[in-house]
């Protein structure tokens, strides 16, 4: 069964109610008009052949036809509900109901002399419609029906006008039909210029819509929206990457500069100079690839690999550059094989990085732990720290580009604020996601990767 919000609903009742309004006021306006007292109108203006209007035709059946008892209240009824009066003349121009008979009245009686069915009379005081009857009672009659006050002059013309009365109802439907357009378009306009708002660069442009229910052009408003809202979040996240990567970059050529400058001038310092243009070059290098590794799309996901052998190998790398300053690294693997999907090295890269962001916060002489679980469809694997850890308020914001947490993460300890951002990314191309929380004791980085349905090919 179709719900009352449904567009479609609306556009097929819309068109019904139009159809119906055309319909019902055609008809309306035709029962009103041929039950209500004929226009004005003379004899002379009435086509020869043209059967009576269907008020005379009522009236005059029914004053034919009544039983005696009932034709006194009936002819009351006529002439209070229509606004007329009603004779019932016999030869004698007497009135059958012993009422007094104006001298008008028996004027129009006596047009019908000479064996006419009808006539009309127009007076000061009205117009009058006589007719020749037949009762069994009281045998040839003539009913006068006199219209004492004539009918509105728009009631006038569209009674005696068919024409008029077929405008009128496509005037009908025309109003209708402009309030139905205007309620099915008024939220298309309203998104048509809030399109033309976003692409002239107002990124704030939005709808007023509920949250909830509706019809389609409400889900489209929603759908509208979000679009919206992820556009500006798309921008104003690639402004601030361009931003900081202007940051980023100004240090370093700046000490590019000066060592190019110093080298120059010779002296016996020139072999210093050039080893720290060469480390700046380095560190250069490495910011450019750790962008172009943070702004990757998509990627085909053509091979396989094992997380268990992969995380094992990461682990004793990390382990042994972490004996410098009795740091450790501590495996708890519950699978014997963990396969996934994968590009590359791309995973070897995020893990890596998750695992020297752990070793790199870890204090000396603390443990960082990686665990890898299997749930319904995917693999968890976590590493966890035992760090500072990142303030609650902070922790949506650590997979973002350039970003460090002022207490914990220097410029001078290390990085560049993309290794959690290529980190996620690289997840989010696997189809995986990335999540961090505090554990009371330190920092636990989630990832989260599919199980292929197919490991094996």
């Amino acid at each position: 069964m179709m719900s009352t919000g449904n567009f479609f609903t609306k556009l097929f009742l819309g068109f019904w109610i139009v159809t119906t309004a055309v319909l019902g006021s055609w008809m309306l306006t035709a029962e009103y008009f041929e039950s209500r007292p004929p226009p004005h109108e003379s004899d002379s203006q009435r086509p020869p052949h043209a059967p009576p209007h269907r008020f005379i035709l009522r009236t005059v059946y029914s004053l034919q036809h009544l039983e005696p008892a009932a034709l006194q209240t009936e002819i009351e009824r006529i002439e209070r509900e229509e606004e007329v009066r009603v004779f019932l003349l016999d030869r004698d121009n007497e009135d059958i109901l012993k009422r007094s008979v104006p001298a008008q009245v028996i004027t129009a009686a006596r047009a019908l002399d000479g064996g006419k069915r009808r006539a009309f009379l127009n007076t000061p005081k009205g117009r009058m419609i006589a007719h020749g009857i037949y009762r069994r009672e009281e045998g040839p009659l003539r009913a006068v029906i006199v219209f004492e006050q004539p009918p509105p002059r728009v009631l006038d013309i569209l009674g005696g006008s068919p024409l008029l009365r077929i405008l009128l109802a496509v005037l009908v439907s025309g109003v209708i039909c402009y309030g139905l357009s205007r309620l099915l378009t008024s939220r298309l306009k309203e998104l048509q210029v809030a399109a033309r708002r976003l692409a002239n660069g107002d990124l704030d442009a939005r709808l007023a819509v509920r949250e909830r229910g509706g019809d389609e052009t409400d889900e489209l408003a929603r759908d509208f929206n979000s679009m919206a809202g992820q556009l500006q979040d798309r921008i104003q996240a690639q402004k601030r990457l361009l931003g900081d990567v202007s940051h980023e970059l100004r240090s370093p050529l700046a000490r590019l500069r000066i060592g190019l400058a110093l080298a120059q001038e010779g002296g016996p310092n020139g072999s210093q100079y050039l080893a720290r243009i060469e480390q700046e070059t380095e560190r250069l290098e490495d910011l450019i690839g750790q962008l172009l590794d943070s702004q990757v799309q998509d990627i085909a996901l053509d091979s396989h690999i094992d997380l268990v052998a992969l995380l094992t190998q990461l682990c004793e790398d990390a382990g042994f550059e972490g004996q410098a300053d009795e740091r450790s690294v501590q495996c708890n693997f519950k699978l014997a094989e963990a396969v996934v999907a994968t590009s590359g090295d791309l995973l070897h890269k995020t893990f890596d990085n998750l695992l020297r962001n752990a070793l790199l916060h870890t204090p000396p002489g603390s443990t960082v732990a990686v665990s890898l679980e299997q749930s319904d469809d995917s693999y968890r694997v976590m590493v966890t720290d035992q760090g500072p850890g990142v303030p609650e308020d902070e922790l949506p914001r650590i997979f973002e580009a350039f970003y460090r947490v002022d207490t914990s993460r220097q410029r001078q300890s290390g990085g560049y604020g993309l290794g959690l951002s290529i980190a996620r990314r690289c997840v989010e191309r696997h189809g995986g996601s990335i999540a961090a929380s505090n554990t009371g004791s330190g920092l636990c980085v989630c990832v989260t990767l599919p199980i292929p349905s197919e490991p094996g090919e």
